[in-house]
Parts: structure tokens; C-alpha cells; sequence
């Protein structure tokens, strides 16, 4: 839903292998990228290319954290929004359809 979301919004979605067979068996475009151990070109490179506007990045597990230390790395250097969370992805999904109905905002927390 998020993905189908943004693309409306006229972003292109990137995903990893996983993330991106189950958007492509929901019919949802993506392009495909790889993780860092999978070697170049790879997910950072995407981001420190300026390829990437978004990274929504949920993880399972201490290795899946460990293994996206340079993902997140490279986006707060970049200045690449970066969310951990599909509630927080889906927040600021609804904040840019807001805006661009030209909807007045508010800032709140994601509890309100």
C-alpha cells in the first residue's frame, strides 16, 4: 500500500530482493537493487548517487540491524530521510499527500 502510495505521488521505488518480489507480486514497478554484501552496485551507492529521496528500512534481528549500519550511514549523510518504522513511513506518506491537496498541516506525534 505504502509503495503504491508514493508511486501516485511520482516516486520510483527501489528495493532489495526481498522487498521487491513481493512489490512486483502486488504489480507495484520497482527496481531492483542490491544489499551491501551482495556487492556493487548496491543500495548505498544508490544513495551517495543521489538516486535515492527515501529509505524506509524495517529490520528483524541483531545481524539485519548490524548489516544496515552503512545504509543508514550513508543516508544522514546525505541528508536522505530515513525510517525504521512502516508507521512513520506512512505518517510522512500522509503528510506529503497533504500537501500536495494543499491541506493545511500541524506537526504531531505519531500517538495523536
Amino acid at each position: 500500500v505504502l509503495a503504491r502510495r508514493l508511486r501516485a505521488l511520482g516516486y520510483e521505488i527501489v528495493a532489495t530482493r526481498g522487498t521487491a518480489a513481493a512489490l512486483e507480486r502486488a504489480r507495484v514497478p520497482v527496481e531492483h537493487v542490491r544489499k551491501v554484501q551482495e556487492g556493487s552496485p548496491h543500495v548505498v551507492d544508490a544513495i551517495r548517487e543521489g538516486r535515492v529521496s527515501m529509505v524506509v528500512n524495517t529490520t528483524v534481528g541483531a545481524d539485519a540491524v548490524r548489516d544496515s549500519y552503512s545504509l543508514r550511514r550513508q543516508a544522514l549523510l546525505t541528508n536522505v530521510p530515513y525510517f525504521t518504522t512502516m508507521a512513520a513511513a506512512i505518517a510522512v506518506c500522509d503528510a506529503m499527500e497533504a500537501s500536495r491537496v494543499g491541506a493545511s498541516t500541524e506537526v504531531r506525534s505519531l500517538q495523536e
